[in-house]
């Protein structure tokens, strides 16, 4: 009797492994062409009504692939895991700027626009040292825990409303200084209607694919008994941030720099300030073990992505750059990995 409880044990978790194996495979399908619909149908867009790629990428593509993060982040807030809301957030934002950017790079490399360099990566950089501060309410205020109160979500809610009051002010210079822009006489790839119908057709094969890419995914390191924090900076931020890397490889090597750059700096944004304000508006988010190191290294990132516009060749960032951009991101997760083996022994 006890060898068949054993066997019965061993079956089941060998079915559960295997179920969530099949939701990484589906999710990841879905969001491949998911982000191959989008990219099509946000480009056929801008075309029509003379919109700029960056603003698409900046609004309409940033929303959508920020869609995963949003939903987990108020499902997570809503159940107590304030953990894995803000190292869902703050772990997607460095696998972005790391990774997407990185990998993007080394697929074709980016020529960043002037107004870009000075306007758009700024605010990446100044929501990273807005969430620094927050996680060092200990330090600063001498509070008894580092965390995102309600009036702190508020806040974040309110900078959001004004990037975006921001964003839509610029569209029309943005447009202007677009070559690629501004041309609603040109014939756009395709109708208008299938256009619309295939942004909202990628958004949900993104969002879907993305949510059956995380339980899969989560539900393997739960498995193996990885802790709430290293899953939300990982598994779950690298699986919400897919979509962003999947929309940002097929528009840079379709010829939109603009619509890869923008989904980045707009999903961050879109990030630290929605989907942090919104989760913290429904329930104060403590950052427990989500540290300066995170935090840090979320700065880091977005020091270097303004940095390597302008190294080398100015205002592009080079495929080496792009190899070292990856490259410190398997550094940081070796460390979180370590990390995690010497929280368990």
């Amino acid at each position: 009797m006890k060898v068949r409880f054993k066997t019965d044990e061993s079956d089941k978790y060998s079915d559960t492994m295997i179920l969530n194996v099949a939701y990484l495979i589906i999710g990841l399908i879905l969001i491949l062409m998911g982000a191959n619909a989008l990219t099509d149908g946000a480009s056929a867009i801008a075309k029509r009504f003379g919109i700029s790629d960056l603003v698409v990428g900046l609004t309409v593509v940033a929303f959508g692939t920020s869609a995963p993060e949003l939903v987990i982040s108020i499902t997570s807030a809503i159940k107590g895991s304030s953990e894995l809301s803000i190292g869902n957030v703050v772990g997607s934002n460095i696998f972005n700027i790391l990774v997407i950017i990185g990998v993007t790079a080394t697929a074709a490399p980016i020529v960043i626009k002037r107004s870009i360099m000075t306007n758009e990566i700024p605010m990446v950089i100044l929501s990273s040292v807005i969430l620094l501060i927050m996680g060092n309410s200990v330090l600063l205020d001498g509070a008894p825990t580092s965390m995102i109160n309600r009036v702190d979500g508020l806040m974040l809610l309110i900078f959001f409303i004004l990037f975006m009051r921001y964003t839509f002010a610029q569209a029309k210079d943005t447009s202007a200084d677009d070559p690629t822009a501004g041309n609603a006489s040109a014939t756009p790839a395709m109708k208008t209607g299938k256009a619309v119908v295939w942004v909202i057709g990628g958004l949900a094969a993104l969002i879907f694919g993305g949510d059956r890419f995380v339980a899969g995914a989560s539900g393997i390191a739960a498995g193996l008994g990885v802790s709430e924090a290293i899953i939300g900076l990982t598994i779950v931020a690298a699986g919400t941030s897919l979509p962003e890397l999947a929309t940002s490889v097929a528009a840079a090597l379709k010829g939109k720099p603009g619509i890869a750059i923008g989904n980045v700096i707009g999903s961050n944004i879109f990030n630290a300030l929605l989907v942090l304000g919104s989760a913290a508006t429904i329930r104060p988010l403590a950052f427990g073990s989500i540290n300066n190191v995170d935090l840090l290294v979320l700065l880091g990132a977005s020091i270097l992505f303004l940095a390597f516009g302008w190294l080398f060749k100015v205002r592009t960032i080079t495929r080496a750059e792009g190899l070292i951009l990856v490259a410190a991101y398997v550094a940081y997760t070796v460390y979180l990995v370590a990390q995690a083996q010497s929280s368990a022994s």
